[in-house]
């Protein structure tokens, strides 16, 4: 008897934590679905996705948007930046400029040369092609003593261009009457031309 009664308490306690663990299910299923009807008015779709905080995208779309207005700011910095320093690009044009003008007498040096060291060529186009080198490397060492010299005078960048007789000299800015009159004298004295050859413009 005693045995009986020990098994029918043992079951008696089980089924009364039985009960106890699905009314406390029962329970926790009920505030889960109010929490879910309280929250309908934020549930957004998109196709067969379904989105339950939609605070959180809109969040994240403000914080995109500022990410996009800062990208673009700094764009727009950097295209003022750029704007705000036309130097960069008229040094950009001189240095250029003095790169194609050497490169084209390295090339017709090198085409000289070639000339020189052909064995079908004659001794007088030799003779030629050995005049025009030095030639060109009196008028290169001219330039550079020319445009150095300039620069001594205040100019920053200057530019000087040989196109047969005429000379071109380019500089940064605009002159004064009396620097105009340096530049053309140095000009003269170091390339050795007329002073109406010489011809000074600004970039």
């Amino acid at each position: 008897m005693k045995i009986l009664k020990r098994n029918q308490v043992i079951i008696l306690v089980i089924a009364l934590m039985l009960v106890t663990a699905g009314y406390l299910n029962f329970i926790e299923t009920n505030n889960q679905n109010e929490a879910i009807q309280t929250n309908g008015n934020n549930v957004e779709t998109m196709g067969d996705a379904t989105f339950v905080s939609s605070g959180i995208l809109v969040e994240n779309s403000e914080n995109d948007l500022e990410n996009t207005n800062t990208v673009q700011n700094q764009t727009n910095t950097n295209t003022i930046d750029t704007n705000a320093n036309p130097e960069d690009t008229s040094n950009d044009y001189f240095i250029n400029s003095k790169l194609e003008r050497d490169t084209m007498y390295s090339q017709i040096i090198e085409s000289y040369q070639k000339m020189l060291d052909s064995t079908t060529v004659s001794a007088e186009q030799k003779t030629v092609a050995q005049n025009e080198i030095t030639k060109i490397n009196e008028t290169k060492n001219a330039i550079m003593i020319a445009e150095n010299l300039i620069k001594t005078k205040g100019v920053e960048e200057v530019l000087i261009l040989v196109n047969d007789k005429n000379i071109n000299v380019i500089v940064d800015d605009d002159l004064k009457q009396e620097e105009i009159a340096q530049i053309q004298n140095i000009v003269s004295r170091e390339m050795k031309s007329e002073i109406e050859n010489i011809h000074i413009s600004s970039k």
